[in-house]
């Protein structure tokens, strides 16, 4: 991924703020359409009939509805924001995000007989978390792991809303450019690169100069990418679930001898070598011009190949933009999105009503489908660097901590691409939750934190002999 100047995008200083109160967060009271039930029945077709004017005025009503938020009462975020929810400006995006902050809420008596029962080797640890959502989630996702996780750590964890999900704002500024980004490309706030920007902007606003990076499912992918932008401001990368394809081993065929068996069957026969000499020249000049007009033919391909391809990707985000795509995406999440939270868990019947309420919330968000709509597209524009390799052949670079964790009945990423993903990363820890989907971090929070604790504790936790020393003192 290319690097991006971070004080070049965001030249003002951002504006935080929090929500102090739960006032902000009340619901807005419902309104009748009646406006709009009276013009639908006041204009009836020629010929129509009063049966078929309600049921007209029925479907219309139902298709206002979206996994059962009412799409004719949608607002700005900030009314939807809880009593912990924070905002900050980043680069024209208000992003929505909490902190727990395990130090402040030491004279709390419960927190400290939970801390007391963790190893001291996690004591000492010191390095906040930033938490990364998957696709479709939000902040809302770690609601039961924040606090855990920062008694686990005994520093902050703070988790955002990336750009088309949650409560973060919804902007689309591609068509409206700046005189300052008239002749440049503006940053896509949809795109992963963004996200790795508004990562490291964070880490500057835990006032730390390292993080631990913690991504599930799709957030992997943002964890993994703000690695390769900045390595020396990760300390250690925990991955649930991640959505990353993992590598397949491939044997690597000898191109220096493609042909070699056949010519040591050739040499085997010494009587006959010094006859066919002068043809295994002619042979052997007729390969080497074959070969070359072969791969000069598969440059050509190739190059029609990534040709049609881009015109492939670009004919699909323009209909993905156009209201063709805009209904697809919406009728898409009405169908099938309940249908996809109740799938990632292991037991569909444990989804009870406040995790339905939490991930549909969004759909409450002005602009939530069109946003959705630029994000998919972003995802299919969205080229990595050609300067760099494909993240998957980069894997092997990774040299801080890694640790992988996966649900042995994930039904939306399978555990054995994660499998798969320990093995390409050198030196990574493996972990398998039973009786587990794609969500360890809500539905087997304990064992989960359990499974960090100790991964936290062999990365940077001290010595034996130190920590009884550390007991002592205490």
């Amino acid at each position: 991924m290319r690097r991006h100047n971070l004080k070049q995008l965001d030249k003002n200083k951002p504006r935080v703020s929090c929500i102090a109160s739960s006032s902000i967060s009340k619901k807005i009271k419902r309104t009748t359409t009646i406006t709009t039930h009276a013009a639908a029945s006041s204009s009836p077709a020629p010929g129509a009939h009063y049966p078929e004017q309600l049921l007209d005025v029925k479907t219309k009503q139902k298709s206002k509805r979206i996994a059962g938020i009412d799409q004719d009462e949608l607002v700005d975020p900030k009314l939807l924001a809880d009593p912990d929810s924070c905002f900050c400006e980043f680069n024209g995006v208000h992003l929505h995000y909490k902190v727990y902050d395990a130090e402040s809420q030491s004279h709390n008596s419960l927190q400290s007989q939970t801390a007391s029962q963790l190893p001291p080797a996690t004591k000492k640890i010191g390095f906040p978390m930033v938490l990364f959502h998957g696709f479709g989630a939000s902040v809302f996702s770690w609601n039961r792991a924040m606090k855990p996780l920062a008694e686990t750590t005994s520093s902050k964890v703070l988790a955002f809303d990336r750009p088309a999900f949650g409560l973060t704002s919804r902007v689309f500024p591609f068509q409206q450019p700046t005189p300052d980004t008239e002749n440049k490309k503006p940053l896509n706030p949809y795109s992963v690169a963004f996200s790795v920007l508004a990562t490291l902007y964070f880490i500057d606003i835990l006032a730390a100069e390292k993080a631990i990076l913690v991504g599930h499912s799709a957030g992997a992918l943002v964890a993994v990418n703000s690695y390769f932008e900045a390595p020396e401001r990760v300390a250690a990368l925990i991955l649930i679930a991640p959505a990353i394809l993992a590598p397949r081993l491939i044997q690597k065929v000898d191109e220096a001898n493609p042909l070699g068996r056949n010519e040591q069957t050739e040499r085997d026969t010494s009587n006959l070598v010094n006859l066919l000499k002068p043809f295994l020249k002619v042979y052997t000049i007729l390969s080497m011009f074959l070969k070359y007009i072969t791969q000069a033919m598969m440059q050509v391909a190739k190059g029609m190949a990534d040709m049609l391809h881009s015109l492939y990707k670009k004919v699909l985000s323009a209909t993905l933009r156009s209201a063709v795509g805009l209904t697809l995406v919406r009728i898409l999440i009405d169908k099938f999105g309940l249908a996809t939270v109740r799938r990632a868990w292991y037991n569909s019947k444990e989804v009870a009503e406040h995790v339905i309420e939490g991930y549909t919330k969004p759909l409450r968000v002005k602009g939530w489908d069109r946003a959705l709509v630029e994000f998919t597209a972003a995802l299919l524009i969205d080229n990595e660097s050609k300067m760099n390799p494909p993240l998957a052949k980069r894997l092997h670079e990774i040299s801080c901590p890694v640790l992988i964790v996966t649900g042995d009945t994930d039904r939306i990423v399978p555990s054995w691409n994660a499998e798969r993903l320990s093995r390409a990363i050198p030196g990574s820890t493996f972990e398998v939750i039973k009786n587990c989907g794609h969500v360890p971090q809500e539905e087997k929070v304990e064992e989960f934190v359990s499974i960090v604790a100790r991964f936290l504790q062999r990365a940077f936790g001290y010595s034996e002999s130190e920590g009884k020393s550390m007991q002592a003192v205490s």
